[in-house]
């Protein structure tokens, strides 16, 4: 038996949750695919799937042997060099990004990407949901969360910083909050998504210090949020990126400055290390370096309450 194609067709079926899909992704047949899974379950030793009428699931030697598959694709792929690492990066990219990274960031990103890899097209799918990169068709999600699923494949690009504001019209009808704590009794704009917001804060000292905020407005899109802030609608906690410019020009005003609020990564998801395609090898690559040195993102982080 041929243990690396019979790996990469288990990674396949995983990955994509049915015989069929992982038949296409591998160009070979169904009865093909359906050979090489009986001949990893008798090189497990054990039943790996699940299968019922509407879809597979993993056994939890499934789950055990997806990671050991995945583990011996890596070491595959890293001894000769695949004609494809080397060539230049071209095709379709198809990214998910929340609408505000989208818009203030990623954009300007791809449009310094695409000057340098001309042969490459991006599509972006502007989604504020986790979305499902298999079913979607996704090769890149950028998502920004301390709390990533222990069986996503991801790669973290960069800190995230927030700040808590409000229009200055707000703060003159109800004040202006010294404390994090005073926070409970302001209007605070919260994500759908969180119910009773946490907003959490490091004091000068270094201390925690956490204060639950509620609001009569949420939104699951943190657009919707910002320009009902500018409108002075309440007290909202945004990435730094998104309201660098609105404090520049006065619209909105940081609040608490001895406290910083919790910062959080920006990973690029996507399904698979092993024979990566070129473009996305590159997305991830240039995007690192991107926000590591690029001046319009790293002036956002000097965005401080005075």
């Amino acid at each position: 038996m041929d243990r690396i194609t019979a790996a990469q067709v288990f990674v396949s079926i995983a990955e994509r949750g049915s015989m069929i899909a992982a038949a296409e992704a591998q160009g070979m047949s169904r009865a093909m695919v359906t050979r090489y899974l009986a001949e990893m379950e008798e090189w497990a030793g054990a039943r790996l799937l699940h299968r019922s009428t509407r879809r597979l699931s993993l056994t939890d030697a499934g789950d055990v042997t997806l990671a050991r598959c995945r583990a011996m694709l890596e070491l595959a792929g890293a001894m000769p060099v695949a004609a494809d690492d080397v060539a230049s990066p071209q095709g379709l990219l198809r990214i998910a990004c929340s609408q505000s990274l989208a818009q203030t960031t990623l954009a300007p990103a791809i449009t310094a990407f695409l000057r340098q890899y001309p042969r490459v097209t991006v599509d972006v799918q502007v989604d504020s949901r986790a979305v499902n990169l298999v079913e979607q068709r996704i090769d890149l999600a950028l998502r920004i969360t301390n709390a990533l699923e222990p069986n996503l494949i991801a790669r973290s690009l960069a800190v995230c910083e927030s700040v808590a504001c409000a229009a200055p019209a707000y703060l003159a009808a109800y004040g202006t909050p010294a404390h994090p704590h005073e926070l409970a009794g302001h209007n605070c704009l919260t994500y759908t998504y969180f119910g009773k917001s946490l907003w959490q804060f490091t004091d000068a000292d270094g201390e925690a210090v956490s204060v639950p905020v509620g609001g009569n407005l949420s939104a699951n899109e943190d657009t919707v949020l910002l320009r009902a802030a500018v409108a002075g609608a309440g007290v909202v906690m945004q990435p730094v990126y998104s309201v660098a410019r609105l404090i520049a020009d006065g619209d909105l005003v940081p609040l608490l400055p001895t406290y910083v609020p919790q910062s959080m990564g920006i990973h690029g998801i996507y399904t698979s290390r092993q024979h990566m395609a070129p473009a996305l090898r590159a997305m991830l690559d240039f995007l690192l370096d991107w926000f590591a040195t690029d001046p319009t993102w790293l002036s956002v982080s000097n965005v401080r309450p005075k």
